[in-house]
């Protein structure tokens, strides 16, 4: 199994850290403990993690602006990406914010906030359903994050909550380097997108990849994890791992000691029947299994 993957320009290791539990529940207000916060993102960089997913509207403006208090001045191979395309809600509900002038406002508050004066990565997260990706051109928005690439204050570009559509699309218009989707071991539909991308050299960043506010539950992710003395949530990454060399999992935490039993899934070796047993996770509804 392969430990890195080429990310635009850089080279990253393969499991990243998603930094969106770093903000209060539902990713809406301050964090239940700064100092924690603050710790986790340190011994996340510290462990050699060089890949981190954030958004300035996680909080709002609540992940980024820790990111830059613990980590400012940024390691060299330390690469963050980010989202735009959203907006939050005073109630902290999640709306669309796809015109010019808005997905202009939130590159600039994501460079503030960081402290940089380019962007790594900016994911433009398609917000035309709030129950997932739903179909709709994504021309003029794309082409307004690719006239900012050319004003130098965005490096590279990905799709976030994207059809298949949509991804052709986009790849049209500028070069993708990414797509984030939902995807983990019991919520499969992008089998096809992933494999199509990993023909292009793509990555495929699964969020969720525990099963986000609802966690992963399965009776053979827990028996398989049994068998390798292991933690269900271990056993989860580690499929993800094997299962195509351009994913790359960004599972999220607010605890070290998560960190470090989320890390060391890297060093899990799946045995084929293992990995059998949970291909087939998907197909028990509502796994129950």
């Amino acid at each position: 199994m392969t430990t890195t993957f080429t990310f635009g320009d850089r080279t990253v290791k393969r499991l990243g850290y998603g930094a969106m539990q770093l903000a209060g529940p539902g990713a809406f207000g301050p964090p239940k403990d700064r100092d924690a916060a603050l710790t986790v993102l340190r011994e996340a960089v510290g462990a050699g993690v060089n890949h981190i997913d954030t958004s300035d509207f996680y909080g709002p403006h609540v992940t980024n602006r820790l990111i830059r208090e613990a980590l400012h001045p940024y390691p060299d191979d330390l690469v963050i990406a980010t989202k735009i395309g959203a907006r939050r809600g005073a109630d902290g509900s999640w709306l669309p914010a796809f015109s010019r002038e808005e997905l202009a406002q939130a590159v600039h508050d994501n460079l503030r906030n960081l402290g940089l004066d380019a962007l790594d990565v900016v994911n433009l997260r398609v917000m035309f359903s709030a129950h997932g990706p739903a179909e709709g051109s994504i021309e003029a928005p794309l082409t307004t994050l690719a006239e900012l690439q050319r004003q130098g204050l965005i490096r590279h570009i990905g799709l976030s909550n994207v059809t298949p559509t949509q991804i052709a699309e986009g790849r049209e218009i500028c070069k993708i380097v990414c797509v984030q989707n939902h995807y983990n071991l019991a919520h499969r539909a992008d089998d096809a997108v992933i494999e199509y991308l990993a023909g292009s050299g793509v990555a495929y960043v699964p969020f969720f990849p525990l099963g986000g506010f609802t966690p992963l539950q399965s009776s053979t992710l827990s028996d398989v994890a049994r068998s390798l003395d292991a933690t269900p949530m271990q056993v989860a990454l580690a499929w993800l791992l094997r299962r195509a060399p351009n994913i790359l999992p960004i599972p999220g935490t607010t605890s070290v000691a998560h960190l470090r039993e989320n890390l060391s899934a890297t060093e899990l070796d799946l045995p084929d029947e293992a990995t059998a047993l949970l291909d087939g996770v998907a197909a028990n509804i509502g796994l129950s299994d």
